[in-house]
């Protein structure tokens, strides 16, 4: 059984996951101008070749960092106890380093292909 001391009133719970929600909302209207912005810049004569891969990549793995967190933070919302908080949180360290291990591979070698490109 959950200690009392730790229990958190539904109000505030259901206060946090539309919190939780209207900021993942936000940041996907951002995510989607932010890309809108990119394409149109990366058509410019002055973008070097291989740079719209690059920037492409570059985004899409912030925007999923940023959606892996936004994951967490609903599931934090929904936990029961402490215990399954910092349970959430060492999955999330994990699955994250991993992550970041995996795209900074593809991003190095993303921008190794684009400085051998020619113009």
């Amino acid at each position: 059984m959950v200690d009392p001391i730790y229990q958190v009133p539904n109000e505030v719970r259901d206060f946090a996951e539309k919190s939780v929600e209207q900021a993942r909302k936000a940041f996907e209207g951002f995510a989607g101008a932010a890309q809108k912005a990119l394409t149109s810049t990366t058509d410019l004569p002055i973008v070097p070749p291989g740079a719209k891969d690059v920037g492409s990549k570059a985004f899409s793995f912030a925007e999923a960092n940023v959606n892996a967190a936004f994951d967490l933070a609903q599931k934090i919302v929904k936990a029961k106890d402490p215990q399954e908080v910092f349970q959430l949180q060492a999955e999330y360290v994990k699955s994250q380093l991993a992550a970041v291990q995996e795209q900074a591979k593809e991003l190095g070698a993303a921008i190794q292909r684009s400085t051998t490109l020619k113009s």
